[in-house]
């Protein structure tokens, strides 16, 4: 869908920043939001503990459980901001497409896709609001969520908009960082932490055709 944008909103941030990011898009838009803080800190109090592999949350059903009541949870928050043009949606339930990583337990990795919810929202005016889970249910990480479903659904741009103003190199803001460039720094082990999974995003969506910004920072094909 040509003019399209994706929105991609971390959790910490989600409802706070949503109503300038759309403000900033002026069109069309499909938010997914993450909620990584929030199933933390709900881990923490059931006394679960966390385990990360390569910035993806290490999923079993005890774990999804939380994941699921977050995402609602953050989902609403995100819904509530945005107005009455906003549409909860939930991946698992309109076809997201995921293919399983069995080493993390119940996580998927996500594949390009365009569920028919979404492209009749945005064709009514709304805003699908979507919570990553993919079809199993699977855990999946947000940011390549985001990026699979503006590949899927041949959107112009998809942003990720965090608490952080761009990507860093050298302790300096980069206006631009080509894909390959990215790739090369990341097969480096020059980024860890939330970094990585967004700029494993981009550089996927980049390449499928998307136009990536991780806050202020270009990354083109």
């Amino acid at each position: 869908m040509s003019r399209l944008v994706v929105l991609k909103l971390g959790g910490r941030v989600a409802a706070d920043s949503v109503r300038d990011a759309l403000a900033r898009v002026g069109g069309a838009a499909v938010v997914v939001h993450g909620a990584g803080p929030q199933i933390t800190a709900e881990m923490a109090r059931r006394g679960i503990t966390a385990e990360f592999v390569g910035g993806r949350r290490v999923t079993t059903p005890e774990v999804l459980e939380v994941v699921r009541e977050a995402l609602h949870a953050v989902n609403a928050e995100v819904c509530a901001a945005i107005g009455p043009r906003a549409l909860p949606l939930r991946g698992d339930e309109i076809g997201l497409r995921a293919r399983q990583v069995a080493s993390l337990g119940l996580v998927g990795e996500p594949e390009p896709s365009a569920p028919d919810a979404i492209l009749e929202a945005v064709e009514a005016g709304r805003v699908p609001v979507v919570a990553p889970l993919a079809a199993g249910p699977l855990n999946v990480n947000a940011d390549e969520a985001a990026a699979a479903l503006a590949v899927g659904l041949g959107a112009e741009r998809i942003l990720f908009v965090s608490d952080v103003p761009g990507v860093l190199v050298e302790g300096a803001l980069a206006r631009v960082l080509p894909a390959d460039q990215a790739e090369a720094a990341l097969d480096a082990g020059e980024f860890d932490g939330g970094i990585v999974p967004k700029l494993v995003a981009a550089v996927r969506a980049a390449r499928g055709g998307v136009r990536a910004s991780i806050g202020s920072t270009e990354v083109p094909a």
